[in-house]
């Protein structure tokens, strides 16, 4: 496992659409591996394949220290509520603002053992999970802050 440079904005890779994952292998569980790795070795709490230049549907999130999700090809399948919070981005550092999210959400993916897994997340799961999966779309949390 290694850490992975943290693309920053500006970085056209950021604004790309990332390509669903089409097979398990050993390269993805790298990726993932590193992903993890990144993550917490910058102190953030969610990370997406495109942040570190790949453009795969890969999602890591730990919002509590206690639960890790290592998605592939994860899609939003339901949400509802609304929230508005703070975030901030380990491809923007020093900028933060509030974004209107949905304060529940659903989240269908594909575990490391090719398991196809659902998630119900609420609050700051919820949050974390729309904006990395926006990443995916080459969408930045700064794209919709709202002062």
């Amino acid at each position: 496992m290694a850490l992975r440079n943290v693309r920053l904005n500006g970085d056209e890779i950021l604004r790309k659409k990332s390509r669903e994952v089409d097979k398990i292998d050993d390269r993805i569980l790298t990726i993932i591996d590193d992903m993890v790795d990144t993550m917490y070795d910058r102190d953030g709490v969610g990370l997406a394949a495109p942040q570190i230049g790949i453009l795969k549907r890969l999602v890591v999130i730990d919002v509590d220290n206690e639960n890790l999700y290592k998605m592939i090809n994860p899609k939003i399948i339901k949400s509802s509520g609304e929230a508005v919070d703070e975030e901030g981005c380990l491809s923007v550092p020093e900028t933060r603002g509030n974004v209107v999210r949905p304060s529940n959400v659903t989240v269908e993916y594909t575990d490391v053992n090719g398991e196809l897994k659902v998630l119900e997340g609420e609050g700051l799961l919820a949050r974390c999970i729309c904006h990395e999966l926006d990443h995916l779309d080459g969408i930045l949390f700064i794209d919709k802050i709202k002062n």
